[in-house]
């Protein structure tokens, strides 16, 4: 546990668990549940085996087991029930993929996906799991909880674990006059694993897909109209990455890779509808979802 922050706030702790300082606070002197530290100048802080226990407690106590009841259990007895909650009620799963994080700890990841995968598609786990804990990873970013290394540390991991199911798909083999998905990324855009993901459903679907990832520059496009002679290109763009120019972005894309011919082009992100509306022609496709994208498709 060498790698693990060290210190944590009562703030820190309100954050990662969803429990109320106030309630942390009781529940420290009703059942001495943590047992916090002070510096010097009399700061109140935790440290990471509090932080754990508090990690684990809450997912008990969000399963509705009643804290009176925990408090009579061990630690060791505190982990063995959290291993013991169902799926259904991700909240102990997320927690356990919190926790993993904090210590960097790759066998505990891949233990507790390899469970997971035991009886749960990848596409439970990456809509029902991996969304939300990405989503209360990026709130502890910018809450300043964690640093960057942490959330590249489960990015990376989850990346792995969409590649090698993607290889694990059965594929017929392709026809170049079929519909061929290109997947990719403009530049300085980072967030890659939503359209990864999208990668694997179309694979699973049997579409011809080829998947570029980041920093693709819209010119270095115009070869694959040669090759392919119908290609829908799919991107994803974030409020950060489309705030300038996206306007100019997709006429761009219209005017060098879809003007003469069938090809589409569909943006996935959380971007201004509104703004988007004027843009979109027959052939140029705007997405909240995957999902949205995916029954559009079929």
């Amino acid at each position: 546990m060498n790698n693990i922050i060290k210190i944590f706030s009562i703030k820190d702790l309100e954050s990662f668990s969803g429990i109320k300082a106030h309630t942390i606070r009781i529940w420290e002197k009703r059942y001495n549940l943590l047992q916090p530290f002070r510096s010097d100048s009399n700061i109140r802080y935790y440290d990471e085996v509090n932080f754990i226990k508090l990690l684990n407690i809450a997912s008990l106590y969000q399963e509705g087991i009643k804290i009176s009841k925990i408090a009579r259990l061990s630690n060791e007895q505190i982990e063995d029930k959290v291993k013991e909650l169902k799926v259904a009620n991700n909240n102990p799963i997320v927690n356990r993929f919190l926790i993993s994080m904090l210590q960097f700890d790759v066998n505990q990841f891949n233990g507790i996906y390899n469970e997971l995968r035991l009886t749960t598609s990848l596409r439970e786990i990456f809509i029902e799991i991996f969304v939300p804990l990405l989503d209360k990873i990026g709130f502890l970013w910018q809450t300043k909880s964690i640093v960057p290394a942490h959330e590249h540390f489960i990015s990376n991991l989850i990346m792995q674990k969409i590649y090698a199911a993607v290889d694990q798909v059965n594929k017929t083999n392709s026809n170049k006059d079929q519909e061929t998905f290109v997947l990719f990324l403009p530049l300085n855009e980072i967030h890659e694993l939503g359209l990864l993901f999208l990668y694997y459903e179309l694979s699973q679907l049997n579409k011809n897909t080829i998947y570029l990832g980041r920093d693709i520059e819209v010119e270095h496009l115009v070869k694959i109209n040669s090759i392919y002679p119908k290609v829908h290109y799919i991107t994803y763009v974030t409020v950060e990455s489309n705030e300038v120019g996206l306007g100019d972005y997709v006429k761009n894309i219209d005017e060098k890779l879809l003007k003469g011919t069938s090809n589409k082009f569909s943006i996935l992100g959380k971007i201004n509808k509104n703004d988007f509306n004027r843009l979109i022609s027959n052939n140029i496709s705007y997405f909240l979802s995957i999902d949205q994208l995916l029954k559009a498709i079929k």
